[in-house]
Order: structure tokens, then C-alpha cells, then sequence
């Protein structure tokens, strides 16, 4: 029935865990806030003693892509994606110490390898990672930050995801046009953002140029 489907696709997409105390609380870019608040508000519960917010410009405009909500709250002139999640963070109670900021990534990819060498080259080693993303995209955000730290346990802590109005969930996504735009093009994404991961996963070396042609093109 289609109804298994639905939920095979609701299970593998919206992932959420049970959360333990980590070592570090991991943020891959955005213009919402609420990644950002929950990570402040897991900060001040002890959950983790820093947090990483991840995020440079667009790839498409080179600039910074503005507040898309809450911006009476948080209204300064953001240069990155990074500044903007940094003053998320302090306004919401996290100390400046705390922040380790990284303001060179442009996609989901780049949020987790930037973070890592981050880390690497401050000494930081770390065991437990939590990740605070949009909820649709917390499979793809997992599976590269599990890429970049495979020596990490993660656990995923998502927030609810509006657009038009709207809130995009895992048991409704399909009951809309917006819902199932991001969902599907979540599907479409893991069939050729991956490609580089796998590849070098299975050959056990790095893999040299293009994967292939044009259907591998990365998305943001």
C-alpha cells in the first residue's frame, strides 16, 4: 500500500534521536533562526560545551541570502551565514568562548569537512556530536557530517520547517506541493551528492576528477 511508502520515505528523511550529552553541537548553514535557538538552548541545558555554526555566502549570489524570519529579533547587517548564526547564538544566551565559527561553506558538503578541519586544527578532538537542522534535511545533513567525523556518534535534533505558511512535518509533507517539493528534492540529492562518498568509501582511496557527467552535479 502506498501508505508504507509514505512512511519508508517519512522514516529515512526526517530523522530524529534521542539525545545524549555530546561534545560539540554542530549547525550547517541557513538564513532561519531556529537552528541556531535550539542550539543555544541545548548549550545553556549542558547538552555540549561548544557549538560550530557552519555557513559562508550562497553559492549562487556570493552574498549572504538575508533573515527569513524573526528579523525584527536578529537585524544587524550579516556578512555570512555564520555571522548571522553566531549573533543567533549570543542573543540567546550562549558565550562568545563557546562559538567556534566557520564562515567558508557553501553547501551541506562543506559545512561538515570545513567543521572537521575546524576542529583538527584547534586540537579539538571529539567523541559525541549533536547536529540542530530543518527537519527535512536532517538525513542529508547527518550523512555528510558522518562523512566528515566517522569516528563520531551523532545525534540529530531537528526543528520544524515553515514555508508559504506552512509547516512541512513528517506526517504531512505529502499532503502538500511545497511539502513534497522538499522532500523529493531531498530524494534527489542523495542520488548524486553522494557519489564521491561511497566511492571512496568502497575503494578505500580518494576519487580522482568528475565523477562523471552533468547528472552528478552537486546542489546546494
Amino acid at each position: 500500500m502506498i501508505s508504507r511508502t509514505i512512511n519508508d520515505i517519512s522514516n529515512f528523511v526526517f530523522v530524529e534521536d534521542d539525545l545524549e550529552k555530546a561534545d560539540v553541537i554542530f549547525i550547517p548553514g541557513g538564513s532561519y533562526p531556529e537552528a541556531s535557538e535550539q542550539a543555544a538552548r541545548l548549550w545553556r541545558e549542558g547538552y555540549a560545551s561548544w557549538i560550530v555554526p557552519s555557513g559562508g555566502v550562497s553559492i549562487r549570489t556570493g552574498k549572504f541570502g538575508g533573515v527569513k524570519a524573526r528579523a525584527d529579533l536578529y537585524n544587524k547587517q550579516y556578512i555570512t551565514e555564520c555571522d548571522f548564526m553566531t549573533d543567533v547564538l549570543l542573543i540567546n544566551g550562549v558565550k562568545k568562548e563557546a562559538i567556534l565559527g566557520e564562515e567558508n561553506a557553501r553547501l551541506t558538503k562543506e559545512n561538515a569537512e570545513f567543521s572537521r578541519k575546524l576542529l583538527d586544527g584547534l586540537g579539538i578532538t571529539i567523541k559525541k556530536g549533536i547536529l540542530c537542522c530543518k527537519n527535512f534535511h536532517a538525513r542529508r545533513a547527518l550523512m555528510f557530517y558522518q562523512f566528515a567525523f566517522p569516528e563520531v556518534d551523532f545525534y540529530v535534533k531537528p526543528v520544524p520547517y515553515y514555508e508559504s505558511g506552512i509547516q512541512i512535518s513528517k506526517d504531512n509533507w505529502y499532503t502538500t506541493e511545497v511539502g513534497t517539493n522538499k522532500v523529493f528534492g531531498e530524494l534527489l540529492r542523495y542520488s548524486n551528492q553522494f557519489v564521491q562518498d561511497f566511492e571512496e568509501l568502497r575503494t578505500g582511496l580518494p576519487l580522482i576528477g568528475n565523477p562523471g557527467s552533468n547528472s552528478f552535479q552537486r546542489f546546494e
